[in-house]
C-alpha cells in the first residue's frame, strides 16, 4: 500500500480531533483547523495525482484516442471535486440547501461539458444502425 494515504488518513484524523476539541471553546479556531487541514489533504492528493495524468496521457497517445475526450474526463473530475469540496463546506457551514443547489450546478456543469463527447458517440451509434 502506499505510504501516501497514510500520511493523508493521519492528517485529517488529527485535525478532525483538534477541531472536535477546539470547537466547544473557539468554533473560528475549529474552522481554520479544518480548512487548513482540507488544503494539505488537497496538496498531498494533487501530489499522486500527476503521475496518473502522465501516465494516462502516455496512454492515449500509445492507443491514438482523441486528447479531447481525456480533456472531457479531467474537467469532469475537477467538476466533481471541486463540487463536493463547496457541498461539504457548504454543510459544515449549516446550508444544507445552498449545497443542494451546488450539486445541481456541477451535475449540470458536467453535462455541459461532457455535450462533445455525447454528440460523438450518438454519431457512432447512428453510423452503426444505418
Amino acid at each position: 500500500m502506499d505510504a501516501g494515504i497514510f500520511a493523508v488518513i493521519g492528517i485529517g484524523v488529527v485535525a478532525a480531533v483538534i477541531a472536535a476539541v477546539l470547537r466547544q471553546s473557539k468554533p473560528d479556531y475549529a474552522l481554520l483547523v479544518s480548512f487548513a487541514a482540507g488544503i494539505i489533504i488537497l496538496y498531498r492528493i494533487l501530489i499522486g495525482v500527476v503521475p496518473v495524468v502522465a501516465e494516462i496521457e502516455a496512454i492515449m497517445q500509445t492507443t491514438g484516442i482523441n486528447a479531447e475526450y481525456a480533456g472531457i474526463m479531467f474537467k469532469a473530475l475537477g467538476i466533481c471535486i471541486l463540487t463536493q469540496i463547496a457541498c461539504d463546506v457548504c454543510k459544515d457551514a449549516g446550508e444544507a440547501s445552498i449545497a443542494t443547489k451546488l450539486e445541481i450546478a456541477g451535475r449540470v456543469s458536467i453535462l455541459v461539458v461532457s455535450l462533445p463527447l455525447f454528440t460523438r458517440v450518438l454519431s457512432i451509434v447512428s453510423s452503426l444502425m444505418a
